[in-house]
């Protein structure tokens, strides 16, 4: 496989700091950390990046689109230099809570635009959402991200490998890191079905067993590929789950 990213969420620096000592048993098998940037924690990605540097030898920042200004400097630039932060997913974000807070009409590829123009050491990702609208219209999504220049690819959750293997067929030739988190109840399961959309396979289950099986199953099918896995441990325990996964 040729990587493997956790993501940890920075609901403090402390939490992330005991998250992290949790990792610390799979070092050998976590390649890098991913932050992702949630306005609802004091905690920005790029700071919970620099923690996560601490422990493991790479992190990566999420980034949030709507919100940076195209007419300013990149506000994280100088911060991620300081903390030899080289890796970035750019995503669209959602509108803030809070709507006294600035955001801008910015989109992705502008921002991935930016990130090459203001920092090409900087090597930027983008997402792929698989089940907000047809393969054909994602695919003209991925291609206009390719063109601004992102250099790979982090999925949503897959759940059924079937419907993995045509994404894989898709974007083929392509850097991916194929996303897995763990959907633990059926009110979980109802989360992600309403919201997000998925369709979840008749075999499904949300259990733990369930989903450490399928998780070794899709990092299997990455071994073979020389692709890389995301594994986002939401709302699960996180030393049972990458137990489970990383043995």
């Amino acid at each position: 496989m040729k990587r493997v990213s956790v993501e940890l969420v920075p609901r403090t620096v402390e939490s992330l700091r005991e998250e992290l000592n949790i990792l610390r048993s799979h070092r050998a098998k976590i390649d890098i950390i991913n932050v992702p940037d949630l306005l609802r924690y004091d905690t920005r990605s790029w700071q919970g990046a620099a923690v996560a540097k601490e422990y493991f030898p790479a992190a990566m920042p999420h980034i949030r689109a709507m919100d940076i200004d195209l007419d300013a400097p990149l506000p994280m630039k100088n911060f991620l230099v300081e903390h030899d932060l080289h890796e970035v997913l750019v995503i669209e974000g959602d509108p803030p809570q809070d709507m006294s807070r600035e955001t801008y009409p910015t989109v992705s590829t502008d921002v991935i635009r930016k990130f090459r123009e203001e920092m090409p050491g900087v090597k930027v990702y983008a997402g792929i959402d698989q089940y907000r609208g047809s393969m054909r219209h994602e695919l003209v999504r991925v291609k206009r991200k390719l063109q601004a220049g992102a250099s790979g690819f982090f999925t949503q959750p897959f759940y059924d490998m079937r419907y993995l293997d045509m994404y894989a067929d898709m974007l083929d030739g392509m850097e991916v890191y194929w996303g897995l988190s763990p959907v633990m109840s059926p009110r979980s399961q109802s989360y992600w079905e309403r919201k997000n959309n998925v369709v979840f396979p008749h075999n499904f289950a949300p259990t733990l067993e369930w989903s450490i099986a399928f998780s070794r199953q899709v990092m299997e099918f990455a071994d073979k590929k020389g692709q890389s896995i995301y594994l986002m441990p939401i709302k699960t325990n996180l030393a049972d789950y990458l137990s489970g996964v990383l043995a």
